[in-house]
């Protein structure tokens, strides 16, 4: 039979810190506490394994389950010397949850379940305070009806209120055990009127009711919400922990508090904490008083009046003191801890590792280095990767005033204010004369890039957390909210409506991507500081990774931001958004709408001088480091002209009438282009585009290596290709430009030419590619499209219900699909390294920041990981963190 009940306190421990899985991490430290001795009321913990059973079941409680249920409650009886349900002497509990991943505030709680009529009599007599007992009774009545029976809360306070307004107070201590008694009766009124049924007498009635409600809080709303913005598993289930009561609302030698071994938003060696005098554990995070500090120096620092604990209870601080560093000591970790007083005696009701600032997180993990709690090694493995974020970009004044619009999603992280502008060249025309701007589109385009560059940040009406908007912000490095679906956006009146509010252009918004607020008006930022424990952590991180970290970078910004967050090389520069630069797609339209050879070569003579500018500058940045340029890749139509005054600009430049132009572009038209007419199949066409910008690759790498002495390492990369015969003409052509420009220039560079593999047959095929490929770029952005059949600028509509509903654990276009995607990735690098064992691997798409994804490309050998280069830091600390993990 399978065990579920497992017992803690009294000499007893039938878990321990090692069995968070199981007993999840409230009853695990529950357990672990009692066992090294740590004053922890007596109690029991329903695993987290009967959580499935109890949704498998339907919500009924077996009577195995019953019967060890009973004997827990024995346990507790055993040490405490009450009966549950005992009108003379009661033993009251608490219900709680319990998962293995921390989840405040997401789940149910029940305190002082096993009053009724009788009981409370009992504990008016036991405890000599009857104003504490009709106290007690009146709070477990109105948590049992909001978390049990789910009534009206609303009621419940509104006839407190009543109650207080009554005699004239303004505090709940104020009301007499009298006026207590009589809102009892009142609550067990409102109880029948809203449930039908009187308010439940059976403890053991209650107990059950209780237990199912703290089972059922596991599929609320906000907890899988919480679940789903964390990544925790909905399979993981939660605990149920059953302990004695003890009671922090027995009068002034009585309190309950919240505390923290450090302080959690800076990191400083502090305790950080506030308690209440007679008080229960709600009074102190519900905010229906104002809590006191712990220490003397807090309270000084906030000039406040009330005496801190440190003060009003010396004694029981310095214990509370040593606890606090017994366990810090004990589990190596900053803890938040919940402690309860009942009349001196001190009780510890939680420990659990704190939550902390990314700011408070280095600085703890390298202080613990230092002071030699822990090893390096582990400091580099408590830092979460993903809160960097909080780090590298600028963020909000936390003291600024904020009038917030709306919000949608948090697509790029940091934070901008500016004026409004709705199109890329009002932008780009702004940001020329000093003014910051944010560029507010319904959806941006690759048409908008020298606007969404210019701008401080990006706002989008439309797209998802991978949506094109997105995914060029992350990789500049700008603020960007998108999918604020509530934004109604009249680019042609430059106005923007959202909740009877309105903006125009020139009109000030701040938007913060860290959060997904739009607000109105500018509020003040916070510029990051990258050096001081950040460049302690990342030196450490870099001595133990394995895997090589470049950038996604097509600029030289880009570039540099790159080199100073440590990224080793450029692992993908797309030559396509060099194309949309305003001074040179007249050129781009007159190539793409020639209808021979010769017209487009003469276009691509005039881009061959802007390229060679391009690709100099970035090589001059990254000299010395390999830079993977990939050759031109998206579909025509996104160069296009829409507008009149283009045709009429782009008929100029190439000789040909406005008809002849359009009727052009007609021919041109794709139902999909986005699996239609481009990578290489551009190239294959037209080899002469290729050819032009393989020259201006080699033109420059020979002029930087001639200027600096350091000789770059030019990649070049072909996109799209599905066979091994679209790599070898388009090799041939690198090839023959390479031979050319050497000759010409009277000197060689080492180069390579490899693919992106971005198609299932090209991963299927990799064998046969790599015959010709010296490397392989896994381009994990479209592989994803086409290997799920499934369009990311789309995907936002439906993916969150995938994943509410398990179908996808995570989204396939933030965090990699290992089963599917990840499975045709390594079968791509073990065909591609069985034809050519020195091939080089890595991987440039979105995912490349994405820790769980470097994890998973440290687990199967790739050798580079790219990201955007703000996410640069990140991906070194995942990649150190994958490489511990594997050792």
């Amino acid at each position: 039979m399978t065990q579920y009940v497992y017992r803690f306190g009294g000499g007893v421990s039938d878990g321990g810190k090692g069995d968070r899985n199981l007993l999840g991490g409230k009853g695990a430290n529950l357990a672990e506490m009692a066992s090294i001795g740590l004053p922890v009321p007596p109690g029991f913990t329903i695993s987290t394994e009967f959580c499935a059973v109890y949704y498998d079941e339907g919500g009924s409680f077996p009577q195995g389950l019953r019967d060890e249920v009973a004997t827990g409650i024995a346990h507790i009886e055993g040490v405490t010397g009450k009966t549950f349900g005992n009108p003379a002497d009661p033993l009251l509990v608490s219900v709680r949850s319990g998962a293995r991943a921390s989840m405040p505030g997401m789940m149910d709680t029940v305190l002082n379940l096993g009053l009724n009529d009788q009981t409370v009599e009992g504990l008016s007599a036991t405890s000599g305070d009857a104003r504490f007992a009709w106290d007690s009774y009146r709070r477990f009545i109105q948590m049992y009806a909001d978390v049990v029976l789910e009534l009206d809360h609303g009621a419940f306070e509104e006839a407190l209120e009543i109650a207080k307004e009554d005699q004239g107070f303004t505090l709940d201590t104020e009301l007499s055990a009298d006026d207590l008694r009589a809102l009892v009766a009142e609550y067990k009124a409102l109880v029948e009127k809203q449930w039908n049924k009187p308010f439940p007498q059976d403890v053991h009635d209650q107990l059950w009711g209780a237990v199912g409600a703290v089972f059922g809080s596991w599929q609320s709303e906000r907890a899988k919400v919480y679940r789903r913005l964390n990544d925790i598993p909905a399979a993981w289930g939660t605990a149920v922990n059953i302990q004695a009561m003890v009671f922090g609302n027995m009068g002034d030698t009585s309190a309950t508090g919240v505390a923290f071994t450090r302080d959690p938003s800076k990191g400083d060696r502090a305790y950080y904490g506030e308690f209440l005098i007679n008080a229960q554990g709600e009074d102190v995070v519900a905010g229906i008083r104002t809590p006191q500090y712990l220490t003397k120096t807090a309270r000084e620092e906030a000039n406040a009046k009330p005496a801190s604990m440190e003060e009003a209870m010396p004694e029981v601080y310095a214990q509370l003191a040593g606890v606090f560093d017994t366990l810090e000591n004990h589990y190596r970790d900053m803890q938040d801890i919940e402690f309860t007083v009942e009349k001196t005696k001190l009780w510890m009701l939680q420990t659990r590792a704190g939550k902390r600032t990314a700011k408070a997180a280095l600085k703890i993990a390298v202080d613990m280095a230092n002071e030699g709690l822990i090893t390096r090694e582990e400091a580099i493995a408590r830092v979460d990767p993903a809160a960097l974020d909080q780090l590298l970009h600028p963020t909000l004044d936390p003291n600024a005033t904020r009038d917030v619009l709306t919000k949608g999603l948090p697509a790029s992280p940091g934070a901008a204010s500016g004026t409004v502008v709705f199109d890329a060249d009002t932008a780009e025309k702004k940001a020329a004369d000093n003014i910051a701007v944010i560029l507010v589109r319904t959806e941006t385009s690759p048409e908008d890039i020298h606007g969404m560059h210019a701008a401080r940040g990006i706002l989008t009406a439309r797209g998802g957390m991978t949506s094109h908007a997105a995914v060029v912000a992350r990789g500049m490095g700008r603020p960007c909210v998108s999918g604020a679906g509530s934004l109604s956006i009249d680019a042609k009146a430059k106005i923007l409506r959202c909740g009877g509010r309105e903006v125009k252009e020139g009109d000030l918004l701040t938007i913060d991507g860290t959060t997904g607020e739009v607000m109105i008006g500018a509020v003040a930022t916070v510029q990051p500081e990258l050096s001081g424990d950040f460049a302690t952590l990342m030196e450490w991180a870099d001595g133990v990774r394995r895997l090589k970290v470049r950038a996604n970078a097509e600029t030289p910004e880009d570039c540099r931001v790159a080199r100073e967050f440590g990224a080793e090389g450029v692992g993908l520069c797309r030559t396509e958004h060099m194309f949309f630069e305003s001074s040179r797609i007249t050129n781009v339209r007159q190539m793409i709408l020639a209808t021979d050879e010769k017209g487009r070569r003469e276009a691509l003579a005039k881009l061959l001088p802007e390229q060679r500018k391009d690709f100099t500058e970035i090589l001059e940045v990254m000299a010395g480091l390999p830079v993977t340029i990939r050759l031109l890749d998206p579909p025509l139509h996104e160069f296009l002209p829409t507008e009149e005054a283009d045709f009429a600009d782009v008929a100029t430049a190439a000789g040909v009438s406005v008809d002849v132009l359009k009727r052009r572009a007609a021919e041109l038209h794709e139902f999909n282009p986005m699996l239609g007419h481009r990578g290489c199949r551009l190239g294959v066409t037209y080899p002469e585009i290729y050819e032009i910008q393989a020259r201006a690759i080699f033109e420059a790498a020979c002029d930087v290596a001639d200027k600096t002495g350091a000789a770059p390492i030019p990649e070049v990369m072909i996109p799209l290709v599905a066979t091994a015969r679209e790599l070898d003409l388009m090799k041939a052509v690198v090839d023959a430009a390479a031979k050319a420009v050497f000759a010409e220039k009277g000197r060689t560079l080492d180069y390579l030419v490899g693919t992106m593999i971005e198609l299932p047959r090209a991963a299927l095929r990799a064998g046969d590619i790599a015959e010709g490929a010296e490397f392989f770029s896994f381009g994990t952005n479209d592989l994803t499209q086409t290997t799920l059949g499934v369009s990311r600028d789309d995907a936002a509509r439906f993916l969150g219900v995938y994943v509410d509903k398990g179908i996808y654990a995570k989204d396939p276009f933030v965090s990699i699909d290992v089963d599917g995607v990840g499975e045709l990735i390594q079968i791509a690098a073990d065909r591609g390294r069985a034809t050519r064992p020195d091939i080089k691997l890595g991987i440039c798409g979105e995912h490349g920041g994405d820790p769980a994804s470097i994890a998973f490309c440290e687990t199967i050998g790739l050798d580079y990981v790219s990201a955007s280069p703000y996410r640069v830091p990140i991906a070194r600390l995942a990649a150190a963190q994958a490489a511990l993990e594997k050792k």
